[in-house]
């Protein structure tokens, strides 16, 4: 009797970069690599060509498409990787010449989201980014795409949706636009009625992988999705978290972010980048355990900014601060907070920090309120968190968390 395997065999992928100068390729093929094994293959070569310009047609030079071909005929690789973003022909000569399914970064990115994303949004956004790049890159591809089958950057929409002609690929991108319009809608309606009811909200962004997902469980207990992978977590999740002060804070995460991150990502992602945005404090989570951790802040840094939230408190968090044998932290980077959201080290710090950013509209307060004005106790008892109360010869000394309203009629009591 012959025992066959059930085990799924896993791609072996060839990664290849060309450096021109123009950015750190060692660090992002580094990168690559990565995103690679977050995919689900494994990566078994890197191939690395110096270029002052990539080649037109083929990308890399012809004797180094030569040796990439040799490589996957010899170690029998399933997958090339290229770490940039290549064109249709490109794609088409590389394949020809190699006898090699080939994708590049973005495709990559965008196959590892269609692979994590849970919710209804997330799902219509992966699809709606996928199609925008893959529109120009339909010609001709109808025989190439029939044998590709499944894998690695082919996941998502599906085969049978991209072998259709482009005024059905348009009218599908017309009508994810449209559901996704609702679903920001309803988020922009839950986002007002969170400032209505004077919600708190504290966005932690950063870095991939940077323990984004590990700090909103410690904190929270919120049940994310935490693993050692690039985009382990996509969906943004909600959960309340009540401060030491008394205030209750609503912690959002964010989805993670990489260097050259595709544009169709950004832009798909934007209504999801704008809930960090549009918070009242942001936490800007770095690996300091990482040798990138000064490009990682960088990058978060430049996506802050082009979102303007220049007048939003930015607290810079450095995670995994355990893993550091010495204490050689960035000096440059201004004051931050050192933590580790896996053992929770340097979180009253954090919570500190939290609460000496918030808003204007909640203060902590003590109050020394006459008996003759007793009707603004029992207002504190209703609209606010009354902490502490106690009757004195004078009056009724509180201590309270206030908003702008209830603030502005009490300032008058307020004691040291």
């Amino acid at each position: 009797m012959e025992m066959i395997s059930n085990e799924e065999k896993i791609t072996q992928a060839v990664l290849v970069s060309v450096d021109t100068g123009d950015y750190d390729a060692e660090a992002s093929l580094a990168e690559l690599k990565e995103l690679v094994k977050s995919a689900g293959a494994e990566p078994v070569f890197t191939v690395t060509q110096n270029l002052k310009r990539p080649e037109t047609g083929t990308y890399v030079g012809t004797g180094k498409l030569q040796e990439i071909a040799d490589i996957c005929k010899q170690q029998e690789i399933d997958l090339l990787v290229f770490d940039c973003e290549l064109s249709p022909t490109q794609i088409r000569n590389i394949e020809a010449e190699t006898d090699t399914r080939t994708i590049d970064r973005t495709m990559l990115i965008l196959d590892i989201f269609a692979l994590r994303a849970r919710s209804k949004e997330g799902k219509l956004q992966v699809e709606l980014a996928q199609l925008k790049y893959l529109m120009p890159r339909l010609t001709g591809k109808g025989v190439a795409m029939s044998r590709l089958g499944g894998g690695i950057g082919t996941r998502g929409p599906g085969e049978t949706k991209l072998e259709t002609d482009r005024r059905h690929i348009s009218r599908r991108m017309k009508t994810l636009k449209s559901e996704l319009a609702e679903v920001e809608q309803h988020r922009s309606m839950l986002r007002k009625r969170r400032e209505k009811d004077g919600v708190i909200t504290c966005a932690i962004v950063g870095y991939t992988n940077a323990g984004k997902s590990t700090l909103m469980n410690y904190l929270t207990d919120a049940g994310v999705l935490a693993q050692d992978k690039l985009f382990a977590t996509l969906d943004p999740t909600s959960r309340a978290l009540k401060l030491p002060s008394g205030v209750t804070v609503m912690m959002i995460d964010t989805v993670g972010l990489v260097r050259r991150l595709p544009h169709h990502l950004v832009e798909a992602f934007r209504s999801t980048l704008e809930e960090a945005a549009l918070s009242d404090i942001i936490l800007n989570v770095c690996d300091a355990s990482s040798d990138e951790a000064r490009v990682h802040m960088q990058v978060t840094t430049d996506l802050l900014n082009s979102l303007g939230c220049g007048d939003t408190p930015i607290i810079t968090v450095l995670n995994k601060c355990d893993l550091l044998e010495e204490e050689s932290f960035p000096q440059e980077i201004g004051s931050y907070v050192k933590i580790s959201a896996k053992n929770g080290t340097g979180i009253d710090d954090l919570l500190k920090a939290v609460d000496d950013n918030l808003p204007v509209r909640v203060k902590r307060v003590s109050l020394l309120i006459p008996f003759s004005d007793a009707g603004l106790v029992a207002e504190i008892r209703k609209n606010a968190t009354l902490i502490s109360e106690e009757y004195v010869a004078e009056g009724v000394k509180v201590e309270a968390i206030l908003d702008e309203k209830l603030y502005s009629k009490a300032e008058k009591y307020i004691v040291d």
